[in-house]
């Protein structure tokens, strides 16, 4: 009986220790998936700035370019008219 019992306690400690190596690679695969989606939100964030601030860019060019166009061709009107 007490065969029986070391067989049963050394196949209870084996499962046991089978388990928790389960829940460590469980756990590191949880927290790769973490640091990716964190990562991935973060390119995202910054692409979406990028854009916004290229875009804020390009429309005060513009703006800039229309302003002045205009201002020159009145102060041409007045040197003129």
């Amino acid at each position: 009986m007490a065969h029986r019992l070391q067989q049963s306690s050394a196949a209870f400690e084996e499962a046991l220790a089978e388990q928790m190596e389960a829940e460590r690679r469980r756990a590191e695969e949880l927290r790769r998936r973490a640091v990716r989606r964190s990562q991935t939100r973060r390119r995202r964030r910054v692409r979406r700035r990028g854009n916004a601030r290229f875009i804020a860019l390009v429309v005060i060019l513009v703006a800039t370019a229309v302003l002045v166009t205009i201002g020159m061709f009145q102060l041409l009107f007045l040197v003129m008219g």
